[in-house]
């Protein structure tokens, strides 16, 4: 059940992605005339306008309602600062810590949320530092101390406040464009190629190889999206060492590195927005958004500057 729900959530999503970039279109069109075509018809610039609508507006759609998607994703329970009390003392750190780090920083205090999920992780989301949200598994309050606790809220606040869901989003966009933009042109010259040889067969060879190309350069964007998000990574972690004390952070991914080794096998990885996440399970180095734990460590204790 859960599973067609997130299906039928997904398709949801989508669909409101395309119907959006559709009006988008159509304004561009109507009322400020600016030509967009989906090829090469009347040039290069048409096919750039059209590739950057369509590469933009859906990165930048679904960091708008990023917070939106997580919260219904994870089914997560918001902490209301008027109603503390009712929650225990290491979700009371939690809030207390994205308060204290907010103010201490000059932005709007992020909305701060639990979620069920056995695997101890926690991820910050929102499509600015003033919308953020901070959402933390019940996991990682079973398994983690307060002082460990503080180090993965700090962490998810670095990505807050280094703006991160924007940048991420913007080379999002930037790759997105370039897959539309290169597959187009690269189908037409196929096209082209395969018209003088049999003109009946280029007109449905054209979308077909397009799909392929988006396909083939989608992937190869990963490794770009990839490699960037395992450098904010370093970067989170340097902002919590920064702001709550580089042994506390160490002492946070090193608590993690010792959970998903004693989980391994025994828990179900939780990767519904595993990007988002303080860490991941070992994948494929490359293809990860998150470094390995332990050079995240060794990153942290190389850096004799922090205090």
């Amino acid at each position: 059940m859960a599973l067609i729900k997130r299906i039928t959530f997904f398709m949801l999503i989508n669909i409101g992605l395309m119907v959006s970039i559709g009006v988008l279109v159509w304004v561009l069109q109507s009322v400020f005339w600016i030509k967009i075509t989906p090829n090469l018809a009347d040039g290069y610039v048409s096919l750039a306008i059209y590739s950057a609508v369509y590469g933009f507006a859906s990165a930048f759609i679904s960091l708008a309602i990023s917070r939106m998607i997580a919260k219904w994703m994870y089914a997560i329970q918001l902490v209301k600062g008027e109603r503390l009390m009712d929650w225990g003392s290491k979700v009371q750190t939690v809030y207390a810590t994205v308060d204290r780090l907010a103010k201490s920083n000059g932005i709007k205090m992020p909305e701060v949320g639990v979620y069920d999920s056995q695997e101890p992780n926690a991820f910050a989301t929102g499509p600015t530092k003033n919308r953020a949200l901070i959402a933390v598994s019940q996991g990682l309050l079973d398994t983690m101390s307060q002082t460990e606790i503080e180090g993965v809220i700090g962490h998810e606040m670095a990505h807050v406040i280094n703006g991160d869901m924007v940048t991420m989003t913007l080379l999002q966009g930037v790759l997105n464009t370039a897959i539309i933009f290169v597959a187009r042109i690269l189908s037409s010259i196929i096209a082209g190629a395969l018209n003088k040889w049999d003109g009946d067969s280029s007109a449905w060879i054209e979308p077909i190889v397009n799909i392929a190309l988006q396909i083939v350069l989608g992937f190869a964007a990963m490794f770009v999206s990839s490699a960037f998000s395992r450098y904010r990574e370093y970067k989170a972690d340097e902002g919590s060492a920064k702001m709550l004390g580089k042994k506390s952070m160490i002492a946070s991914l090193k608590r993690l590195q010792t959970l998903h080794d004693s989980l391994a096998g025994k828990i179900e990885g939780d990767d519904r927005i595993a990007a988002m996440q303080i860490s991941t399970y070992k994948i494929s180095r490359f293809m990860s958004t998150h470094p390995a734990i332990e050079d995240r460590i060794a990153a942290l204790e190389a850096r004799y500057d922090l205090p």
